[in-house]
């Protein structure tokens, strides 16, 4: 009597009856595979720990902000998610598929400033702004850490005498020395902010790269003045 009229709205869950062809293809015991090769499982691995590192990286941050972890643990544990985090990205698939942390970050919805922070500089804060009181220049132990500083000093200038200026050999060169230099004192010196600025240059070059004439001529400048600066504050 009346016409069957087409619904405009969607059935509702009740309304559907699933074919047997169509439930004879899905098993709900079956595990679901996210890949399927072992080359695809070993990039979402590294993605998912590059992910972890920074959020953990994160959380040290605040953490350290709020004076809640001393500055022993996180340096330690700062320059370890640090090298991690490099190691990760070394791996070419993993680089590629990661992009920048920029893109890694909206992709993901990662608000993650202090973290970001962080690995642009590529140091502690503690290397990066020394907060604790260093040995004093009597003491054997000082005597030792002077000694260390200008060895580690010396190392670095010899490097870009002799034409090693990729960043994978000057970047350890120069943290070791910033390193150093602050277990023998927290004082500013002569150009000692340009090490600093020289570890966020080379930090944010990939291991491959290497300085160009001019930069290596500026970097050598201003490392040997701040070794003198350094020598400085120990008269």
């Amino acid at each position: 009597m009346y016409a069957q009229r087409q619904l405009s709205y969607a059935p509702t869950p009740y309304s559907y009856t699933p074919t047997s062809t169509l439930s004879a293809t899905i098993n709900l015991d079956e595990e679901l595979k996210l890949t399927s090769t072992n080359a695809e499982r070993d990039l979402y691995e590294s993605l998912a720990e590059v992910y972890s590192i920074i959020t953990t990286l994160e959380a040290l941050e605040k953490a350290f902000l709020k004076d809640s972890i001393g500055e022993v643990d996180y340096t330690e544990t700062c320059s370890r998610l640090l090298k991690q985090y490099k190691s990760n990205l070394a791996d070419e698939n993993v680089g590629r598929a990661f992009g920048d942390l920029e893109t890694f970050k909206k992709e993901w919805d990662l608000e993650c400033p202090r973290a970001t922070e962080r690995l642009r500089v590529g140091l502690p804060a503690t290397v990066e702004q020394p907060t604790h009181r260093a040995a004093t220049a009597t003491t054997g132990a000082a005597a030792s850490l002077i000694a260390a500083v200008t060895e580690n000093f010396i190392t670095f200038l010899d490097a870009i005498r002799i034409g090693m200026v990729s960043k994978d050999t000057l970047h350890p060169l120069l943290v070791d020395t910033i390193t150093a230099v602050n277990k023998v004192t927290d004082k500013e010196f002569e150009n000692k902010g340009k090490i600093v600025n020289w570890l966020i240059t080379l930090n944010q070059m990939r291991a491959s790269e290497e300085l160009n004439q001019d930069q290596a001529r500026d970097i050598q400048f201003d490392v040997e003045s701040a070794y003198y600066g350094f020598k400085a504050t120990l008269e």
